[in-house]
């Protein structure tokens, strides 16, 4: 069995082909994984950080199955200056157009220490920005940027940072290596 992690870069698609789009986005077919890995899971494109490639369907299916409840943590730089009560609606779980959110572990940290993201987050000199660190158990399409939104901070950058027991430390952007 195969499983790898992989510090996805802001602007790849979790996907090894891209039938989608008439001009070229790069896709994970750039990384040179080894034949017959698949992503457990997605990471939005203009998402990055923590994707897990496997060979094995039934790791995939568990990681990837809402049902499974494998906990998903990412740092997120919002827009704006939430306090740590703004997060409580995040803990309580939130209703978002698609239903109810599990209650998230979410908190305010200090900037992480993370490489450059290219292109850079647009910084505004009038608009604070914090980060926080949020856990769901779920794993929706766009989740953790709807939710942040509906408490009125919008997502700036979002970086996965574990899935599992598994993390990004000591994997740089655009780099891989077996778990």
């Amino acid at each position: 069995m195969t499983t790898l992690l992989f510090n996805k870069p802001f602007g790849v698609l979790s996907q090894f082909t891209d039938a989608k789009s008439p001009t070229e986005r790069p896709t994970l077919s750039g990384f040179g994984f080894p034949k017959g890995v698949y992503a457990a899971g997605r990471l939005d494109r203009d998402s990055e950080g923590l994707l897990v490639l496997t060979d094995n369907g039934k790791l995939q299916a568990r990681l990837s199955s809402p049902k499974f409840k494998t906990p998903k943590t990412y740092l997120v730089q919002v827009e704006g200056a939430p306090e740590d009560t703004d997060l409580a609606p995040l803990r309580q779980g939130l209703t978002l157009k698609d239903g109810p959110t599990l209650p998230a572990k979410a908190k305010l940290i200090a900037p992480p220490d993370l490489w450059q993201r290219d292109p850079p987050v647009r910084f505004r000199k009038s608009v604070p920005d914090t980060w926080i660190e949020i856990t769901i158990t779920e794993g929706r399409n766009r989740q953790v940027r709807r939710m942040c939104a509906a408490i009125g901070f919008p997502c700036l950058r979002l970086v996965r940072w574990s899935v599992g027991g598994w993390s990004l430390d000591g994997i740089g952007q655009g780099k891989w290596r077996q778990a």
